[in-house]
């Protein structure tokens, strides 16, 4: 009997890094002078600030990295420290292929003509198709690698 070892890969998503780091070094900015003015500036400013910053500093903790794991049962992806977080049953999954991204899509949990994209960074990922015919797509900077472990794992399910 062979043993088929787990693939995990972590993938840092740098532009969310980038800009949520950018984007919060302004609110941190423009917070400090509306709560340095805040007797001539209202609560609810203050207050709008903050929500800000709250906003920005969970989308840099949530969307900061991309974990993919496949093993034996299930391929899981784990957004950040894993708030968001989504699992795929190999059973369902009818095939994967690597594929190209158009810039468009984006960055996060993305609707694409035909299905829903998971990605961090960069434009190459592999796209599930599930039995009930849905599709899905993960960004990954290991597409080859990915598809191999997903390919491999459902041989072995399917054997």
């Amino acid at each position: 009997m062979s043993y088929a070892p787990r693939y995990t890969h972590k993938q840092l998503g740098w532009v969310t890094l980038a800009g949520c780091g950018v984007g919060l070094a302004i609110a941190v900015a423009v917070g400090a002078r509306v709560l340095a003015d805040l007797p001539r500036t209202s609560a609810v400013a203050a207050g709008v600030v903050l929500a800000v910053m709250a906003l920005i500093a969970f989308a840099l903790g949530a969307f900061s990295s991309l974990t993919v794991t496949v093993d034996d049962a299930c391929l899981e992806l784990r957004f950040g420290p894993g708030w968001i977080r989504k699992t795929f049953k190999l059973a369902d999954i009818k095939s994967c292929r690597t594929v190209r991204n158009s810039p468009l899509l984006g960055w996060g949990i993305r609707w694409f003509p035909g299905g829903l994209l998971y990605n961090v960074s960069g434009l190459d990922a592999v796209e599930l198709e599930m039995k009930n015919l849905k599709r899905y797509r993960i960004g990954t900077d290991e597409p080859q690698q990915l598809t191999s472990a997903i390919e491999n794992k459902l041989n072995k399910t399917r054997s």
